[in-house]
């Protein structure tokens, strides 16, 4: 075995586009782990499709290099709030984090939130001033919110003692000053302070095995594949060991493949000791949590405890007139199968099911990680509707609290005033307002989560798409009686069945803005469109022109539809109405009244109203 000395586990760790994957790049290429001729693409570590498409890390991901003669494992993990149960398990894998800020924006809800995290959890850490080349740069205003922050979270002395390293990721620099042009062409100040500052595993290889599935993996030929780190002992291929199930329960099982890291690949190796990161193939129903121990002496870890969920959404079979058409997928069976399949990767959401058969309640951290979820989904061929995104309501010492979030916002100083004035609407209080006399203002809110839900794409219209918005959960708090965010603006619902006309979208389209193009298929109560009032109407888009042979004097005029709203699948879910679904399928995503017939929504209505009135 070799020495553990030699070992260094460290995870990235920041707010969202601050640079952590971009970081990871560049100390993947300038350790000398690819060959001189390998192609090596952009952000490697993010391997997913969505993640490549939108820039974005959604799953914690590892790699390893070799420094001088240290193996230096990463793990890379996501910046967004909703994905902040991958943050939450990775602190179990590493001695270290290195906590990267951009050295313009400074600290953000996430970096707060992350940071958290890593204190919680007793680690060491490494403060990285990322985009230190960045026009405006402010590194030592940067460094002290940094100390404030890790003051403020109760830091114990030794982790205020952090190594600061200044760098730009994509220019692949970095030193010890804060100055620019004293930036050397190379990555070495930040793996010299990884390697001293950084703890050495201090586990023992001589006592009974233990192993904590932190990430899980999935192999056509090998199965699913766990990956953690060896907390004790030594683990070999082809031994015989204990699984240690969440429920307490123990079951037997055998190694048949071991594989450490290096650069971006896996490879097969006959041990690894304590503090090594590796994954293990050949444990059938193997789950994120579980203990893997000595058969002799199983002793299980803490299982991981994970931030509950803030947000719920109800996933349904798809009903609609359409419904078949384009899914591969398309019962209650494979919805739920699938539902409860993604609950052995996602420690962070919760599936559930209803009193229908057809029904689920999924909850989840935020709109992005339900949306992701559901993406993955329709990718895959499944056809679903889903509600309105509703925030968990929980009761905490008798009293009945929502969640809340804190929200950091940078606008425009002329978008200032209406922004404030919308989050007044939403309960929104403010804490702190500073102007640092660029022309952009960065506020800061604590409000409740529901008055964030539809609230983004308003936002930006706002700030004509000058504004950037952040926001990360806070804590629970009492629940505000009154109606918070929401949709004010009533909608157009299609009356027929057909397809829509160039001719009867023209007739209905100084009623509001529509949502598709001539020649669209639709359904009785699909929505087509948002109606410049509060209230819904029904409209007919199908309708063809009567065709007669009288000539009409303004033939030769040329008559333009306005160009409609296309919504992506996240802004169709935050535009969605305590009545309606949204309808999503692998080539569709369309909004439509949860009853279709109108003269059963009137009734339902009614209903309902005079259920409110006897209340």
């Amino acid at each position: 075995m070799k020495e553990r000395q030699n070992i260094r586990n460290i995870a990235i760790i920041a707010h969202v586009d601050h640079g952590k994957t971009t970081l990871v790049d560049k100390l993947l290429q300038q350790s000398g782990t690819f060959r001189d001729h390998e192609a090596v693409q952009e952000r490697a570590m993010d391997s997913n499709d969505i993640e490549r498409e939108r820039g974005i890390t959604i799953l914690a991901k590892n790699t390893a290099i070799n420094y001088k003669e240290y193996l230096i494992n990463i793990v890379d993990t996501p910046g967004h709030a909703d994905f902040g149960g991958e943050v939450e398990r990775i602190m179990k894998m590493v001695d270290g984090v290195c906590l990267v800020v951009d050295s313009f924006e400074g600290c953000m809800p996430q970096t707060k939130f992350v940071l958290r995290k890593a204190l919680e959890s007793n680690l060491t850490p490494i403060v990285v001033v990322n985009k230190i080349d960045r026009p405006n740069a402010r590194p030592a205003e940067v460094i002290d919110e940094v100390l404030d922050l890790f003051i403020e979270l109760g830091a114990s002395d030794e982790q205020l003692d952090f190594p600061v390293v200044y760098a730009s990721g994509l220019m692949g620099t970095s030193s010890l000053e804060p100055e620019v042009e004293k930036q050397e062409e190379n990555m070495r100040a930040l793996y010299d302070t990884i390697v001293e500052k950084i703890p050495a595993p201090t586990e023992s290889i001589e006592e009974p095995l233990q192993f904590l599935v932190t990430l899980l993996d999935y192999n056509e030929y090998l199965g699913r594949i766990a990956v953690g780190r060896v907390n004790r002992g030594i683990v070999k291929q082809g031994q015989a060991i204990a699984v240690m199930t969440r429920e307490g329960g123990i079951k037997q099982a055998r190694i048949e493949k071991l594989f450490g890291f290096h650069g971006l690949k896996r490879i097969e190796v006959e041990e690894a000791g304590a503090g090594d990161i590796v994954a293990i193939a050949g444990i059938k129903d193997i789950n994120i949590g579980e203990t893997l121990a000595d058969p002799a002496n199983p002793e299980a870890l803490p299982v991981l405890t994970i931030d509950e969920p803030t947000l719920q959404m109800t996933f349904l079979v798809n009903n609609s007139p359409f419904a078949g058409r384009e899914g591969k997928w398309v019962t209650s069976r494979k919805l739920r199968e699938r539902l409860y399949k993604e609950l052995e990767t996602d420690v962070a959401l919760r599936v559930e099911d209803t009193d229908s058969p057809d029904a689920f309640i999924v909850a989840g951290r935020g709109e992005l990680h339900l949306g992701i979820l559901i993406e993955n989904m329709r990718r895959e061929g499944f056809e679903m509707q889903v509600s309105k995104p509703e925030v968990i309501i929980k009761e905490v010492d008798g009293v009945k609290c929502e969640p809340y979030e804190r929200l950091l916002i940078d606008v425009p100083e002329e978008s200032m005033g209406a922004v404030m004035e919308s989050l007044g609407t939403r309960k929104a209080e403010m804490v702190n307002m500073i102007n640092n006399g660029t022309g952009q203002v960065r506020l800061e809110f604590i409000m409740p989560a529901r008055g964030l839900i539809g609230y983004r794409t308003n936002f930006l219209t706002m700030t004509r798409g000058y504004g950037i918005m952040n926001h990360a959960f806070d804590s629970f708090g009492p629940v505000i009686a009154s109606n918070v965010g929401g949709r004010h603006q009533g909608v157009l619902v299609s009356s027929e069945n057909g397809s829509s006309t160039f001719y009867g979208m023209l007739g209905v389209e100084d009623r509001g803005m529509l949502f598709l193009e001539p020649g669209t298929e639709v359904y009785e109560g699909m929505i087509v469109g948002e109606h410049n009032r509060d209230n819904d109407i029904i409209v007919n888009i199908c309708k063809e022109k009567a065709l007669t042979n009288v000539r009409s004097a303004t033939k030769e005029d040329t008559v333009k539809l306005k160009t409609p709203i296309l919504f992506s699948l996240e802004a169709a879910l935050e535009y969605l109405n305590d009545d309606e679904y949204c309808e999503i399928t692998p080539k569709s995503v369309r909004l439509r009244k949860k009853i279709l017939n109108k003269s059963e929504r009137e009734r339902a209505e009614k209903h309902r109203k005079m259920a409110q009135a006897n209340a």
